[in-house]
């Protein structure tokens, strides 16, 4: 039985148990009406022939007795006299040759001297009677008894009436309905179904669609789980001709598939376990509903791609404020949202271990000391003393999410879990782990000035390898552990012994996923500077968090010395700076977006002009979707920091940039500018020569622009996410496991 007919009959029989649901009510309250009519005319009628009646039953002749009563007689109301023995005296003419004997409701009356009324069956019709006793003074009992007929024979054709119309009712109702339900059924449910049948169809015919359009309440679900099977199946297709363009060419690039395929196989399907503060996926709350949210990290922008390749679990801090309502009882959730192929594991902190371990130890403490920024780092005894707790509480979470894995694969992430690789080899000494360092390491002389320097490397040698983004990191790092910790330094194999554990220390430079975003958004220039409010001829940009590493103040003196020293630029470029406020509990970090505001402002005020603003400032959150465009049509990108670790907005412009053209304004003192060596490398210091790398990116020769990019772009092509997460694994893959008594098996 086909959809169509199962709902017509659904209808249909609603139809009819809804409309004689109410047609039996109707008629019920219709009769009781008519009925109640009938009593309150028989009343009047009775009440007022009994006064008249009872002095002369018994004493007059039943003649005089019948004139009395004919005057009230009609043809379809009779009147009745009866004796004290409930016989008949007199009736109307009409009614006495149809009046039966005996009545048993005249005998009642008698009887029990009470009113009696309702209906009954006289010659085959109904009748309504009302009977009321006669009653003298100098009587004991009833003389006799009076009643009333009336025909009711009506309520029966009411009843027929009423079982008609309802009938007809009903009728026209559920053929309505089923006009509707047809229409419906055809226009919401047929239809999409087709046309999603037909999209399928293309899709598996290797045609990529966009899916067809749904109802988001009725084929939301089901069209949400076949966009996920759609992407899934375009990115095996994708991958596979990648990796057979790659053999026909003999590249061996780094690709999603080869990723995993790799990983499954180094790790015997063994699920990866990553550990770092930021979380992939923040739920918050947006009025009433939830949303997700990416977070600005460029180290989401790098672990995102890897743990969708290879799965897992990743452990990180529940900072969203609608987390907590999407976690199941082991405080896990499923990510990402649309393609679920991870899971993620949430810990959460309190206000006062929030403020201690990340505001305090890890970025008033750990932050400014790796940068070397000229902020003064500050260490306090409470700070390390929270930093300390929560790192064991991450452990505890991860050594819950590996219980049923045996000799896990662990990659903990960063600056603010230095003391877990310890912590998890007390636990689990069969793990292998591996910890990431995304921030520079200084000089030994600079680092020691942490009070806490030995238990920070004591912890971190709990790890058995330790990566930074360059081999210069990696040699303060060893230089820091001769001179600090009681240990053997292997300078040859880059290696550190300490006890019976030996942690290899090596170089990965992390990067990007070739694919900024899968589906890049058809936004044209025009439709970005339009957006903007922009009509300029040139556009740059920048993006950052707003963090005192980034070297902002110093970018918005380069930008205002460069429209000084070539006013004809005036009125032509526009630099756009997305800065994502960030860590603002810190006094630092407030200061910092004052100073940034303010310099906006003050170059603007001086420079602008009714129709042309030289910067535009946005501070608001901005997803990979959004900078797409930003990265996709700027004439020039700057990333000029201060000191970063590797800088990953470099890579993402790059890997944008498709046309082939853009140049990229990059900071010396960024590991990204080891490998972008066709980018204008700058001091970020040097105002003046920053603002000269502006001009040279403007007038750059289109065929010279050309060479940097499709030069940048083949070094982001070949050291991708992929190639950094495959090496790092591969070699920790390598390193011998440890038994539970902590010796190599």
């Amino acid at each position: 039985m086909g959809l169509t007919l199962r709902l017509l009959l659904v209808i249909w029989l609603s139809a009819v148990l809804i409309v004689g649901a109410f047609a039996f009510v109707s008629i019920r309250a219709e009769r009781a009406r008519f009925a109640d009519d009938l009593s309150r005319r028989a009343w009047l009628l009775g009440e007022g022939l009994r006064e008249a009646v009872a002095p002369i039953v018994g004493s007059a002749p039943p003649a005089r007795v019948e004139r009395l009563i004919r005057r009230f007689g009609a043809p379809g109301r009779g009147i009745a006299v009866y004796d004290r023995f409930a016989n008949l005296i007199v009736a109307t003419p009409e009614w006495a040759p149809r009046i039966p004997q005996p009545l048993p409701f005249v005998s009642q009356v008698v009887a029990k001297a009470s009113v009696q009324q309702g209906l009954t069956q006289i010659a085959g019709q109904e009748t309504h009677y009302y009977a009321v006793p006669l009653a003298t003074d100098d009587a004991e009992r009833p003389v006799g008894a009076l009643v009333v007929f009336q025909d009711a024979s009506h309520l029966q054709r009411l009843v027929s009436d009423q079982i008609r119309s309802s009938v007809v009712r009903g009728l026209v109702v559920a053929t309505f309905l089923s006009l509707l339900t047809f229409g419906l059924v055809r226009w919401s449910i047929t239809h999409p179904l087709a046309r999603m049948v037909e999209w399928a169809h293309q899709l598996r015919a290797g045609r990529a669609l966009p899916p067809p359009e749904a109802d988001p309440g009725l084929f939301g679900p089901l069209a949400t789980e076949v966009s996920n099977l759609a992407r899934s199946l375009n990115r095996a297709r994708a991958a596979a001709a990648e990796e057979a363009r790659l053999r026909l060419e003999g590249q061996s690039l780094w690709t999603e598939e080869r990723l995993k395929h790799v990983v499954a196989a180094r790790l015997q399907d063994r699920p990866l376990f990553v550990v770092s503060n930021r979380e992939p996926f923040l739920h918050v709350w947006r009025g009433r509903t939830i949303e997700v949210v990416t977070p600005a990290s460029g180290l989401v922008t790098a672990l995102d791609p890897v743990m969708r390749a290879c799965g897992g679990v990743w452990v990180a801090h529940g900072s969203g404020n609608a987390d907590r309502e999407v976690v199941d009882d082991r405080n896990e959730v499923r990510v990402p949202p649309e393609d679920p192929r991870y899971t993620l594991k949430r810990v959460w902190l309190s206000p006062e271990e929030y403020t201690g371990y990340y505001l305090g130890f890890a970025n008033e403490g750990l932050w400014p000391l790796c940068h070397i920024v000229h902020a003064r780092p500050e260490f306090r005894p409470e700070d390390w003393a929270q930093y300390q707790a929560v790192n064991a509480r991450f452990a505890d979470a991860l050594v819950e999410a590996m219980a049923d894995t045996e000799a896990p694969a662990v990659l903990v992430q960063d600056y603010h879990f230095a003391l877990l690789p310890r912590l998890v080899r007390e636990k689990r000494p069969d793990a292998r782990v591996a910890l990431f360092w995304h921030i520079p390491w200084p000089n030994p002389e600079a680092f020691g000035i942490c009070p806490w320097q030995a238990e920070l490397l004591d912890g971190m040698l709990g790890a058995d390898l330790v990566g930074f983004h360059t081999q210069f990191h990696c040699n303060n790092f060893l230089e820091t552990v001769d001179r600090a910790v009681e240990a053997r330094t292997d300078w040859e194999h880059f290696s550190v012994d300490r006890g019976q554990h030996t942690t290899l220390v090596k170089p990965f430079p992390i990067s990007v996923a070739p694919a900024f975003v899968d589906d890049p958004p058809k936004v044209t220039r025009a439709q970005l500077l339009a957006e903007l409010g922009l009509d300029v001829e040139f556009l740059g940009v920048g993006v950052e968090r707003l963090d005192y590493t980034k070297g902002l103040p110093e970018r918005i003196r380069a930008i205002s010395r460069f429209f000084d020293r070539h006013p004809a630029y005036r009125e032509r470029l526009t630099f756009v700076q997305l800065a994502t406020e960030s860590r603002t509990e810190i006094p630092r970090y407030r200061a910092l977006v004052d100073e940034v505001r303010a310099g906006v402002e003050a170059v603007n005020r001086r420079l602008q002009t009714a129709a042309w603003r030289p910067i535009v400032l946005l501070t608001e959150h901005y997803n990979h979707r959004n900078l797409w465009s930003f990265y996709r049509w700027a004439d020039f990108c700057m990333v000029t920091s201060l000191h970063d670790g590797m800088n990953l907005v470099a890579k993402e412009f790059v890997s944008v940039r498709d046309d082939d053209d853009g140049v990229l304004i990059l900071s010396r003192f960024t590991g990204a500018a080891r490998e972008l060596r066709d980018a204008l490398l700058v001091n970020p210091y040097d105002v003046d020569g920053t603002a000269e790398a502006i001009r040279i990116a403007l007038e750059m020769a289109p065929a010279e622009r050309r060479g940097r990019m499709v030069r940048m772009r083949q070094v982001v092509r070949e050291h991708n996410i992929y190639r950094w997460a495959g090496l790092l694994l591969g070699e920790l893959a390598r390193l011998p496991a440890e038994d539970s008594g902590g010796r190599p098996a």
